[in-house]
């Protein structure tokens, strides 16, 4: 997944800070991500969840470090599962996170693969994706992550993985006749269940490591850490 992070926070960074007249100058921009993460959600169709503030920016900022925090649409169950739990999340968080693929988008590079090459896909819909995303070429070329309800936050992802309709391996590796199948069918046949527990485990991550007191650094631009 391109990022459970990007999904959530990048689409309306912008609103959320001009919705709750935040002042990017004035507030930590480790705010701004997570009001922006929750925002969106409840702004397309998901629900509420307390935000928790405090946390303090980075005094470093690194592309590198981040995208190798990010897993890979590539990744198999175990690796899935390992890499959330490096960052203390279980297995049953590590599924209700990934349900943030019920909306944003792919590039093609990161799903060709698994349209011509796998067999656990719902024929029609590799065909349907294969004009958009050819053998060769147009890497960069989007298709929704949710075919079903691209722009709203809901639980189709699940009934997506249950009809083999994931569009990257690593989704359809959550329903693959794995140790995930049931907490699948539970998302799939409980909107808010997924809900409830989608809202805990965004609080859980936006606890992890962090920086408080004299450590870190309140950015004066978000893009930047500050100088001198």
């Amino acid at each position: 997944m391109e990022g459970v992070a990007r999904c959530v926070t990048c689409k309306m960074e912008k609103q959320a800070s001009s919705a709750r007249h935040v002042s990017i100058n004035l507030q930590i921009f480790q705010h701004i991500l997570a009001i922006a993460a929750h925002d969106s959600v409840v702004q397309l169709g998901g629900k509420k969840w307390t935000v928790p503030l405090g946390r303090r920016d980075s005094n470093t900022a690194s592309s590198t470090a981040v995208n190798s925090n990010f897993p890979s649409p590539f990744l198999n169950l175990t690796g899935l599962i390992s890499i959330f739990s490096n960052k203390g999340f279980i297995t049953k968080e590590t599924v209700v996170l990934s349900g943030s693929h019920t909306i944003g988008m792919a590039k093609c590079i990161g799903f060709r693969s698994r349209i011509y090459n796998e067999t656990n896909i719902n024929t029609a819909f590799a065909t349907s994706l294969k004009s958009n995303c050819p053998s060769a070429g147009g890497d960069s070329n989007l298709s929704p992550l949710d075919m079903t309800s691209s722009t709203v936050f809901d639980n189709a992802y699940y009934t997506n993985l249950i009809k083999s309709k994931g569009l990257l391996h690593s989704d359809q590796q959550l329903f693959n006749g794995g140790s995930t199948d049931s907490q699948v069918k539970a998302y799939s046949a409980n909107s808010a269940s997924f809900f409830k527990d989608f809202g805990n485990a965004m609080v859980k991550m936006g606890n992890l490591s962090p920086l408080t007191g004299t450590n870190g650094q309140i950015r004066t631009n978000c893009r930047s850490v500050n100088s001198g």
